[in-house]
This record gives C-alpha cells, sequence and structure tokens, in this order.
C-alpha cells in the first residue's frame, strides 16, 4: 500500500479539501496522512474523507497542528 503525505498548513478552505480530493482521487486504496493548522480544515477534511468510503483518524500534533489519516 503506497502511503502519501499533503502539507496543507497555511491554506485556508477549500484548499486543504480540495488538496485531499485530488490525493484520493482514483485510489483504490493505501494511507494518506494531511497536516493542517486549523480545527475547521480538520474536520472538513474528515467528513469529506468519509463521504468518500475512506476510514479517517484525527490527532493535534504537540505543534498544535492537526494530522488526518485516511486509509482504505
Amino acid at each position: 500500500m503506497e502511503e502519501q503525505k499533503i502539507d496543507a498548513r497555511g491554506l485556508s478552505c477549500p484548499q486543504p479539501v480540495l488538496l485531499t480530493r485530488q490525493a484520493i482521487s482514483g485510489r483504490s486504496g493505501g494511507t494518506i496522512e494531511i497536516l493542517v493548522d486549523s480545527v475547521t480544515s480538520c474536520e472538513n477534511i474528515s467528513r469529506f474523507a468519509q463521504t468518500s468510503g475512506w476510514t479517517v483518524s484525527t490527532e493535534q500534533t504537540s505543534a498544535g497542528d492537526y494530522r488526518v489519516m485516511l486509509q482504505r
């Protein structure tokens, strides 16, 4: 399974969701890690990925950012 990392810190919505959509487009599975710096982006990415059939887990990093992990 291929793993992909996206650093969307500093980007405002909807840019992090658009990057996520681009990353999952055409992928049948794997792991995608997205870093964002706002709880709104974290929630929006989580909601989008779940409706697209991905399993989502989130955590806040020690730096105060949010890590969104997508798996399928």
